[in-house]
């Protein structure tokens, strides 16, 4: 066997982040690769607060998918956090992958993140025009073309759609053949390092999420008191608090005689079930802790 077959057959693992504005669709991507929901998603900017892992297995390899906040101006600690977050992933992954949605023009903010991308030279970088299915073939044509243009030094540049999934094989062979050679770092069946909590925190702040508008969305934080299967089997007690700067916005979560939080836990609920398999009793109650995304020790107590 050549030394070309011998490398061409070898196990590569490594971990690739998308990174791009906020919501250009990072978060579906990972989920789309992964082949599970890993990380929520929703139409509100700076949805995703944590570097979340999705694991994708492959015969000749594995990639560990880093879902990081979009990077954006802060204007408070936490959005300031959440940038240092980032700068941290960048600097550790083998492979950064620029996203520009095909639907948008390439702007100002997408010309300054990817020139920011030659302060880390470890990582390979491709470029991704995402969305392509919302947009048209001269859309993508134009997206192609701008993006390219960004910076000389791409590995490749792929056009693709998270929510057909066109394109993604195309995009997991190239980073596959960017990684290094390795073992596998999880094992197989394994989709994400995210606890259980974790998740389960996430599922119930995406809820939240619908359909609140203005400032509420970064107000808005959960966290888990008690996750316990009663005797028997069969039914699993979740106690967990959505936690909010003010108290009009407690007023928002709440609603009517408590008919937004109850549909807040009816869909949270949804996606709990099938995670732990079993029935699940939801108790939820909304907190006000003032000014939190600002405050250091409120954020340390929220886990930021």
């Amino acid at each position: 066997m050549s030394m070309a077959e011998m490398d061409a057959d070898a196990f590569r693992s490594g971990f690739v982040t998308f990174v791009g504005r906020p919501n250009v669709g990072k978060s579906t991507l990972m989920n789309a690769l992964v082949g599970e929901k890993i990380a929520i998603t929703s139409e509100k900017p700076q949805t995703t607060r944590r570097a979340i892992r999705g694991i994708v297995n492959r015969p000749g390899g594995q990639l560990i998918v880093v879902d990081t906040p979009g990077i954006h101006r802060p204007r408070t600690l936490l959005g300031q956090r959440l940038n240092d977050l980032v700068e941290d992933v960048l600097g550790d992954v083998d492979v950064i992958a620029f996203c520009a949605p095909a639907t948008q023009e390439v702007g100002p903010g997408d010309r300054r993140i990817a020139q920011s991308l030659g302060g880390y030279p470890r990582a390979r970088k491709i470029a991704l025009v995402t969305k392509t299915d919302a947009a048209t073939r001269e859309q993508v044509t134009e997206r192609l073309m701008e993006v390219d243009s960004l910076r000389e030094d791409w590995d490749a540049v792929i056009p693709l759609s998270a929510l057909t999934g066109a394109q993604l094989d195309v995009l997991v062979d190239e980073l596959l053949a960017l990684m290094p050679e390795g073992p596998k770092l999880y094992d197989d069946g394994v989709v994400t390092d995210e606890s259980t909590d974790d998740r389960i925190a996430e599922i119930i702040r995406e809820a939240a999420l619908e359909g609140v508008r203005d400032e509420l969305p970064h107000s808005i934080a959960v966290t888990i008191d008690d996750i316990e299967e009663r005797e028997g089997g069969g039914l699993t007690d979740v106690y967990a608090n959505i936690v909010v700067e003010r108290d009009s916005q407690k007023a928002i979560i709440i609603g009517h005689r408590g008919s937004r939080l109850r549909d807040v836990g009816a869909r949270a609920r949804a996606q709990i079930e099938p995670l732990l398999g079993t029935r699940v009793f939801l108790k939820l109650h909304v907190r006000v802790a003032k000014e939190w995304q600002r405050d250091p020790k409120q954020l340390g107590r929220l886990g930021f």
